[in-house]
């Protein structure tokens, strides 16, 4: 039998552990059926853990990270905790896993179901077949940059937006070999017309295509790409970009798919050790009410099992089930659909489990 593998689901606040609870069903039953030795274990992260650790990232919950395979995350933070000082808030949680895992490659696929191009907010022959891959810069750029802070009289505030080639090359090549194993094509984003640190960016992604002729590589400036993605997303296929335009348009692109309750996203170091997590937040005004859509978090278990874990199959028959489930009409709350065809959270991954049987 393979080495037993290692996986920590961190809940976290508002809806996380509702959406987290169906993923973790899911996980169960592939981990039974695809006979795949994975271990499970949970711990606190964000608002919940500092309520009871005083962290928003306990010492135990990061060294429990890093002993695991992969981790799974549901999501952080909340107006609970909104008054908190900076270094104390639930987000900080995020950016430490990351820092500390260096989780530099964060993938996040927008792909449309075809039982769903109603639901989204374009027509539906501009989103219809919709494959988009986003490849964001996850350790670097103006989220980690120094110095940063608050100026001593509080009337002004500085973050610093640095990248080094090296930092740029490493998402550069997984952004180029991901493109090789798609259609070839890949659309690199930046803001070099006014931005110094794009220069660099754009100088690099053009040096890095001469490894990979076979990649078309075309640059975009932000504020195009963010246009572009409402008017014509089928022109891309593969993205890649920094830390903060990266975030902004990863949020856009969900929205095409009808809900950014559908959109999952892996976070992997060199290594392929991965934080999983669906792309949306923590939703506090539906917490607890059942209205959550586990599909994301789901999702995010299927792409744990391909990147992390290399089992491939496992992972396809988790996408199978949840297209199955849609294509029998059920939606949850957030999704188009008539009201009698609307599941709960909970309704929604004991359905998919069935089909997965």
């Amino acid at each position: 039998m393979d080495k037993q593998k290692q996986v920590l689901i961190l809940p976290g606040d508002g809806i996380g552990p509702e959406v987290c609870d169906e993923a973790k069903k899911v996980l169960i039953h592939v981990n039974q059926s695809h006979d795949l030795n994975i271990s499970i274990e949970e711990s606190l992260v964000g608002g919940k853990a500092f309520e009871e650790t005083g962290k928003p990232l306990p010492d135990d919950t990061l060294n429990a990270a890093k002993k695991s395979d992969a981790v799974l995350l549901g999501a952080v933070g909340g107006p609970t905790w909104d008054d908190l000082d900076y270094h104390l808030r639930p987000e900080r949680a995020l950016l430490g896993l990351r820092a500390e895992l260096d989780l530099f490659a964060n993938l996040r696929p927008a792909i449309l179901s075809k039982h769903l191009a109603d639901s989204s907010s374009l027509k539906p022959e501009k989103v219809l077949n919709l494959d988009l891959l986003i490849i964001r810069e996850l350790t670097g750029g103006i989220y980690f940059g120094e110095p940063r802070g608050r100026s001593e009289n509080k009337e002004s505030a500085f973050n610093t937006m640095i990248y080094s080639k090296n930092e740029i090359e490493r998402i550069g090549r997984v952004a180029f070999e991901a493109a090789q194993k798609r259609n070839k094509t890949l659309c690199s984003v930046d803001k070099a017309n006014v931005l110094e640190v794009s220069v660099l960016w754009r100088e690099v992604m053009t040096e890095l295509s001469k490894d990979y002729p076979d990649v078309e590589l075309s640059h975009m400036l932000v504020d195009n790409a963010a246009m572009q993605l409402v008017r014509d997303p089928k022109q891309f296929d593969v993205m890649v970009t920094g830390n903060l335009f990266g975030d902004i348009l990863s949020d856009i692109a969900a929205m095409l798919t009808g809900s950014i309750g559908m959109l999952p996203s892996a976070s992997l170091n060199s290594d392929n050790t991965g934080m999983y997590e669906p792309v949306h937040g923590s939703a506090p005004d539906i917490a607890g009410k059942g209205l959550a859509n586990p599909i994301a978090a789901i999702l995010s278990v299927a792409m744990m099992l391909k990147y992390s874990f290399d089992a491939k199959e496992a992972s396809l028959a988790i996408e199978n089930s949840i297209e199955e489930v849609l294509s029998e009409g059920f939606r949850t709350h957030d999704l188009e659909g008539p009201q009698d065809s609307k599941l709960s959270t909970s309704q929604m991954g004991n359905k998919i489990i069935e089909k997965l049987n």
